[in-house]
């Protein structure tokens, strides 16, 4: 198993390049931004479809009126998915050209949603009362069209870019204002995107004679197939709790590949069920969230409760205690830093085998028990039993779902958890014994220079003086140093302690009134993580110290790919581990925007949103004040 791991850590660049990669990446920010579409419309869908469990029907009238909201929003997914794709897949590209030639992304969303139109809808055409009407079919707008909704939009951004970097635009005099010149600018491009995607639709369909977006989904669904089978699942998810276990983020790498299927899915299980059949559909959004990652990824919701309250080692507890509310909705950073989790070897097969265990009794509900699979989507941040007992529409069987998922979870960790419980405890009493020994020892001393006489003591006392200086004279010189070795290091990588940020702080910032974080006053300070989950609770620890301190410090919690229209407001982007591997990229769109930036440990993070004092050194600190 170390073998695995140390070769896993290895390979971290490489995982680490993958995750950055702009594709990837804008598919997994243009999903995220589409997630409030799927979320709302789930709940008309709740309203509609969950009194059918227990036998009570809405009328047709009033069915029509809660499926229109959901129609109109998850049924036009794709479209918007085409849109958000392109804007951050166009601010990828931005990174790479010049600050005074970017690309206009308002221009290449509308690029990218009208080539989607193009090759993901057909003219429909009828007569109603003698009045001809014609219009769009939306049978692949919705969830069906992801896939192409992503091509498309990886399509217009690489033929703006083409042409922007070559200034292949059509330039206007000076005296022209801005935006008129942008128009004509983006012209050239923008007609190139649109005859590209109307020739090649045209091809498409007279060599295969339906739209492109039904090819795309004929090509992938055995893939999807394969990916909903017990082997598939648990290589999913097995690969995503293995990548989280060595600390890199596994969703980043592995959730743009599945998302489509996590969405259209989804779908398939609703229609199935309207249309009175058995949703059979596994992989899903919500079994994403709920199932595989209860409590956060490695379904650790059930093994910080055993830390919190079956352990008998103290820091256990503690840790425990201290993570089982974020744990409850699904943010476990503080508990997989804190325990810690990741890369602890005695963890590292239930950290990979509950989630898969999981899945496997999910799949066993809905193949051989007749359970519906998740037709429902709700936050991320719902507590994984609400979460599965909605997801499902209050089915019967959910009620079932839910403890056998905690029981096994406990079976599978407790094995584990005894011998690291046991393992703690033993540091704990050698530390307990050492201390008393020290204890013991300064007692004896402190009897026997009692019965000595003046000159001893006199002796006793000019030795340990001497000690103490010698002991003072080492402390100041190891601080020195590390103050050199802190400076030299620049203020992007975080590597002071706290106490040394502390120190820093104190004796730069501290103003008339003694306040040492005075020059904190009137600064921004934006924390991003993954899911913006993690990034609210440092975000909350500043604002909380601020307030203490009587300082106006405004603080602000995002998720990583969303930040960068609001990151020129700030005056510090202080990035959480799991989101380390995406640096490089902050760091550069800092330099541009002239804003400092900064990543953190895993444990310094975790201590950070424990310590708010700590906290506020720490931005004073990165930001040389």
């Amino acid at each position: 198993m170390e073998k695995l791991i140390a070769l896993i850590e290895k390979g971290k660049p490489f995982f680490n390049a993958i995750a950055r990669n702009k594709y990837l990446k804008a598919i997994r920010d243009g999903f995220i931004s589409v997630m409030p579409i799927i979320i709302v419309s789930s709940i008309f869908l709740l309203v509609s479809a969950v009194p059918n469990v227990w036998g009570f029907y809405w009328p047709a009238e009033i069915n029509d009126v809660l499926m229109k909201a959901y129609n109109y929003s998850m049924g036009i997914v794709g479209i918007c998915a085409a849109a958000t794709t392109a804007k951050h897949f166009c601010d990828a590209q931005n990174r790479d050209l010049p600050k005074n030639n970017q690309i206009n992304f308002i221009s290449v969303m509308i690029a990218s949603l009208i080539g989607f139109l193009l090759l993901s809808s057909d003219a429909i055409s009828f007569t109603d009362n003698g009045v001809s009407i014609s219009g769009l079919a939306n049978g692949y707008m919705g969830s069906k069209g992801l896939l192409t909704a992503f091509i498309c939009a990886f399509a217009t951004g690489i033929i703006y870019k083409f042409f922007i970097k070559r200034n292949i635009t059509i330039k206007m005099p000076e005296q022209v204002p801005p935006n008129i010149s942008q128009t004509f600018k983006d012209i050239i491009p923008f007609g190139v995107c649109l005859v590209f995607f109307w020739g090649f639709d045209f091809a498409f369909r007279n060599v295969f004679g339906f739209c492109f977006a039904q090819g795309v989904i004929q090509v992938f669904q055995p893939l999807f197939s394969a990916a909903d089978g017990y082997v598939g699942l648990a290589i999913i998810y097995g690969a995503m709790s293995l990548f989280w276990f060595v600390g890199v983020h596994g969703p980043s790498i592995i959730e743009p590949a599945i998302s489509a299927a996590l969405i259209s899915n989804l779908e398939l299980n609703m229609a199935m069920y309207q249309a009175g059949e058995h949703a059979t559909a596994v992989l899903t959004k919500p079994l994403q969230d709920f199932v595989v990652a209860m409590g956060g990824t490695g379904a650790t919701l059930v093994i910080c409760f055993m830390f919190a309250f079956l352990a008998k080692s103290k820091e256990m507890r503690a840790v425990g205690r201290a993570s089982a509310v974020p744990v409850c909705f699904g943010v476990n950073e503080p508990f997989l830093f804190g325990a810690p989790m990741v890369l602890n070897p005695i963890f590292f097969i239930p950290f990979i085998f509950a989630p898969i265990a999981n899945i496997w009794i999910t799949k066993f509900f809905i193949d051989v028990l007749g359970m519906n699979g998740f037709m429902f989507s709700l936050p991320w941040t719902t507590p994984a039993p609400l979460g599965i007992a909605m997801g499902l529409g209050l089915q019967p069987l959910a009620f079932l779902l839910i403890p056998a998922l905690l029981i096994v979870d406990f079976l599978i960790y407790f094995p584990f958890f005894k011998v690291y419980d046991r393992e703690k405890c033993a540091e704990e009493a050698e530390a307990d014994q050492a201390e008393v020994a020290q204890r013991a020892a300064q007692k004896q001393a402190a009897m026997n220079a009692a019965f000595q006489g003046k000159a001893d003591t006199a002796s006793v006392a000019t030795g340990a003086v001497a000690q103490a200086a010698a002991s003072m004279a080492a402390e100041k010189k190891r601080t020195a140093g590390q103050s050199m070795d802190e400076e030299s290091a620049g203020s992007t990588t975080p590597a002071a302690s706290d106490d040394d940020a502390a120190a820093s702080a104190s004796s730069s910032t501290t103003d008339a009134s003694g306040n040492p974080y005075a020059a904190l006053n009137g600064r921004r300070v934006l924390v991003l993580c993954q899911g913006g989950g993690t990034s609210g609770l440092l975000a909350n620890a500043l604002a909380k110290a601020a307030r203490e301190h009587g300082i106006d410090l405004e603080t602000a919690a995002d998720a990583y790919g969303s930040h960068l229209d609001i990151m020129p407001d700030f005056d510090l982007v202080i990035l959480a581990p799991q989101a380390a591997s995406y640096f490089d990229d902050l760091k550069a769109d800092g330099e541009r925007m002239g804003v400092a930036c900064c990543v953190t440990r895993g444990k310094q993070y975790i201590d950070l949103t424990r310590d708010g004092e700590a906290s506020l050194a720490f931005v004073a600190q990165q930001l040389g004040i």
